[in-house]
Order: C-alpha cells, then sequence, then structure tokens
C-alpha cells in the first residue's frame, strides 16, 4: 500500500488526509513544530467524519478504515517511509525550504515532493534543493478532501516525471487536475480569484453596499455558489491578504492592491471563519453579517 506523509496538520492538512485516507492510501500525518496539535487534529477529523456517519452519508465500515489509516507523526523524520509527500505548512518560502531541505536527505530516492502553496514560487522554494526536479505545486482548494479541482504546478526546473507522478496521483486521489504551462504568481483560480475579492472588500471599504448585499448580488447576479466576502472568511482573512499583497509585489498590478480593511482585520484577529468571526459572526445558529463602517 503506497503512503503518503501529510506535513502540516492545519485545516488544509485535515482534509488532504482525510482524501488521502479515503482514496486507500497510508496517511503519516505530521506536526513535529507544535506536536500537541497532532492528536487535537486527528480528533476533529474523526469528529468531521463522525458528523457524516451519524447523518448516513458514511458507513461506519467506511469511517473505520478511512480513521485506521491516519497514523499521527511528531517526527519529520517518518517521510522516509512515505511515497508522497505533501507539504501544507505556512506560507513563507525560507520555512518551506527549510523543511524540503531537510525532507531531501531523508526520504525514499523515487519520492516526490508536493507543496500545497498558493503564492510560494516553486522555484524558488526548491532552489536548495540537490534535486529541484522532485518538487512540484499541488495545489487544492478547501475543503480539500471535497473540492474536485487539484491544480498541479511546474517550477522551472520541476521534470516531466515528476509532472506526470503528481497528475496520476491526482486522478487517484479522485480528484480532476489542471496542469498548468509553466509556473506562473498564485496560479490560475487564485490569481483569477484574487482579483475579484480583492474588489469585493473594496466595495465594502468604499461603502457602497454592505456585507450580506454583495454576497448575495455574487450569488443571485453572477451564479456564484458563495460570495465573495463569505468565500474570503472560509479561506481565512489572512491567508487571503497574503496572496494579494505577493500578487501586487510581484505583478505591481493594481487589482492586487490590498485593501487597509484586511490588515485591519487580521491585526483584530477578526481572520475568517476559523476565528469564529471575519466579515461574518459564526455560531452554533449560523452565520450573522457584520456591519462595516466606513469613510470613503
Amino acid at each position: 500500500m503506497k503512503k503518503i506523509f501529510v506535513y502540516g496538520t492545519g485545516t488544509m492538512g485535515r482534509g488532504i488526509a482525510i482524501n488521502a485516507a479515503q482514496s486507500g492510501y497510508q496517511v503519516l500525518f505530521c506536526n513535529d513544530v507544535f506536536p500537541n496539535e497532532v492528536k487535537e487534529n486527528i480528533d476533529m477529523i474523526s469528529a468531521s467524519l463522525g458528523r457524516r456517519l451519524a447523518k448516513g452519508k458514511m458507513t461506519q465500515e467506511a469511517f473505520d478504515k478511512t480513521m485506521g489509516l491516519i497514523t499521527a507523526s511528531t517526527k519529520i523524520e517518518d517521510c522516509k517511509e512515505a511515497d508522497f509527500i505533501i507539504e501544507t505548512i505556512i506560507e513563507d518560502v525560507e520555512i518551506k525550504k527549510m523543511a524540503f531541505e531537510k525532507m531531501e536527505a531523508i526520504k525514499k530516492d523515487e519520492a516526490i515532493f508536493l507543496s500545497n502553496t498558493t503564492s510560494c514560487s516553486i522555484t524558488e522554494i526548491s532552489s536548495k534543493l540537490k534535486d529541484p526536479t522532485q518538487l512540484i505545486g499541488f495545489h487544492y482548494f478547501n475543503p480539500a478532501h471535497i473540492m474536485k479541482l487539484l491544480e498541479i504546478m511546474p517550477g522551472i526546473l520541476t521534470s516531466k516525471e515528476t509532472t506526470d507522478k503528481a497528475r496520476d496521483l491526482a486522478i487517484s486521489l479522485g480528484k480532476d487536475p489542471v496542469v498548468t504551462y509553466r509556473e506562473g504568481p498564485a496560479g490560475v483560480t487564485s490569481r483569477i480569484l484574487a482579483g475579484l475579492l480583492n474588489e469585493a472588500v473594496w466595495v465594502l471599504h468604499e461603502g457602497i453596499a454592505g456585507v450580506a448585499d454583495i454576497d448575495k448580488a455574487c450569488v443571485l447576479g453572477c451564479n456564484h455558489k458563495l460570495g465573495p466576502l463569505e468565500l474570503i472568511d472560509l479561506i481565512g482573512i489572512d491567508i487571503h491578504l497574503a496572496k494579494t499583497k505577493m500578487l501586487y509585489q510581484k505583478t505591481g498590478d493594481a487589482r492586487y492592491r490590498p485593501c487597509f480593511l484586511l490588515e485591519q482585520m487580521v491585526s483584530a484577529g477578526q481572520i475568517g471563519k476559523k476565528a469564529g468571526k471575519g466579515f461574518y459572526e459564526y455560531s452554533e445558529a449560523g452565520k450573522k453579517a457584520l456591519q462595516f463602517i466606513h469613510v470613503r
């Protein structure tokens, strides 16, 4: 049975672990920086699948099989057992470089590296590797175990063999992948979305319309499943801010100039659904749009 090492146990790491286990892979679910969070996040996976079980959307057999394939790890050295290494840690190039450099000295020769980054350059991340041909972008969409799209982005030095392996892996995980011709800032979907989402924040900031009405306009008028502000809450306002900053820096395009409101919200800890409050306030009763009053 093939093994996947998931390095990073946050929201995306949990979704990737579920996706891999449900696809029949053995999963090593690792966090060596905050080891206490591994059990906490496996408990969150169990609770999430437990809700599906309770609603009749999953059988007990499937639940037991999925949970049985996920093993907690607090040592990065456990990547030596893996056939595929999926990284989903903080969006910081230097931290990613250090992690991959350390794992390269340990992993199987044939194992490939897959980074779930949305904004960091694959070519830049691979610059410290002895063999940069084995690293590729492997961008899941949230929730990772549900969304069908998986964007695969080779760096300048990524080999065709690695690209083919990544595509085959994506298909085996039940995804419908898009493979880019070359590397570009934030790939395809995130780059297109960044401009749309950013504009929605500016419309709010300028006092043209409120949160609920901006989202309703896009859902009913553009046939979007989710409004842009609610989508930013789901992504994480801190993640969206980092992505728009990167795009603005890399392209110089004003479409990606982040609104100051985003910085204020991050400073206030109001970073979206994961924090219980973003453009909406989230509780067990549901979500409530917050009021923002700004002077143009």
